[in-house]
């Protein structure tokens, strides 16, 4: 059995099951993130874990114990929150100590475990401030080592920087990683940011609608996705309507232009064609690579990214060029061929409960 096991689980709230059938096994030191958007189940399997909300169905194993009828504070789990949840009337070792006064350590031990944390975290200078007197990052890294210092089994961290600007997201989620490493905690992370996700993760567990998606390394998620959902949920995507002309050989048609796949194709009048902005290309096409007309409509600026927009037919394709002092790029209004290998290609059939279907998706445009 694995460190951290949950089989079946499932939780409703009346008629509606908002986790449906979640089966994960985490090994002890991974750090595994729930990635998904709002609604998708995430913090409330997370909360199953933390003892705050009780399964439906399903059991939820820790170190080989099943914890589903254990109390929160016996299951042996840190939990740090995305309002940090210190308090305020607290200094940050006073917020610290607590959880060891709780546990009855003795006062030397407790001494000696807090100055460890605050040397973790980088704040050893800052033990006697309040949360009010410092900035939003060393709160959370606050918040953190007072998870961290009963010394957990399992450390469950709910969206922790989605309150942070973006320069000090990216650098505590740097630290996270480091202090998770250094410590070997087996950890779950909650997020709807795919890039802290990408970043972070040995593992990333994609949800929707309460289920799995797709389980796997950030590798695998990015450049092998599962399903149309977790492809146009994970990284800028464009997805073209597609016919397929010879299944066998991966042979299709878009927007009257031949392109081939890497391999045969699921058979079907019609099927999906994504691409990643960053396999496209202008250069002079490879022997063996696909292309494809069109018509340069925009040029957007995105500091290291200059992402160009082609028109292909009724639809805009999206290609990415890394950005420098002496890219030289076409005029808008200039007639174009962008090319692609065969791998890139990625062929889905129409999912007919897709939102997104049929539809050219490249988020953050």
């Amino acid at each position: 059995m694995a460190f951290l096991d949950l089989h079946g689980v499932v939780k409703r709230f009346g008629r509606n099951a908002v986790v449906d059938g979640f089966t994960l096994a985490v090994q002890e030191g991974e750090f595994v993130s729930f990635l998904g958007g709002s609604g998708c189940g995430k913090t409330t399997t997370l909360r199953m874990i933390a003892g705050f909300e009780t399964p439906s169905e399903g059991s939820i194993h820790i170190s080989g114990t099943d914890v589903v009828s254990v109390a929160p504070n016996k299951r042996g789990v840190g939990m740090v929150f995305q309002n940090y949840a210190l308090f305020p009337n607290m200094t940050v070792r006073k917020n610290i100590e607590f959880g060891l006064m709780v546990a009855k350590w003795s006062s030397a031990e407790i001494g000696q475990r807090v100055d460890e944390m605050l040397t973790l975290i980088h704040m050893e200078e800052l033990g006697a401030r309040y949360p009010h007197q410092m900035s939003g990052g060393q709160q959370q890294r606050a918040s953190l080592a007072r998870a961290l210092a009963v010394r957990p089994k399992v450390l469950l961290l709910d969206e922790p920087l989605s309150a942070l600007d973006a320069k000090i997201r990216e650098r505590l989620r740097t630290e996270i990683r480091a202090i998770q490493k250094q410590t070997g905690i087996t950890t779950i992370y909650v997020t709807h940011d795919q890039e802290e996700a990408l970043s972070l993760s040995d593992r990333i567990v994609v949800m929707q609608s309460g289920r799995i998606e797709q389980v796997g390394t950030p590798f695998e998620i990015y450049n092998r996705p599962a399903t149309p959902f977790v492809a146009s949920f994970i990284g800028n995507l464009n997805i073209l309507e597609a016919t397929v002309v010879d299944a066998a050989l991966g042979r299709l048609s878009v927007a009257g232009q031949e392109v081939f796949a890497a391999g045969p194709v699921a058979a079907g009048p019609g099927v999906k064609l994504s691409l990643r902005p960053e396999m496209l290309s202008l250069e002079d096409r490879p022997e063996g690579a696909n292309s494809l007309a069109g018509t340069l409509t925009n040029i957007v600026f995105l500091g290291s990214i200059v992402r160009l927009a082609i028109g292909i037919g009724n639809r805009e394709v999206f290609l990415d060029r890394f950005n420098t002092p002496h890219l030289a790029l076409p005029a808008v209004g200039t007639q174009v061929s962008i090319n692609f290998p065969r791998e890139a290609c990625l062929v889905t059939e129409p999912d007919p409960a897709e939102a997104l279907a049929g539809v050219l998706l490249a988020k953050g445009n």
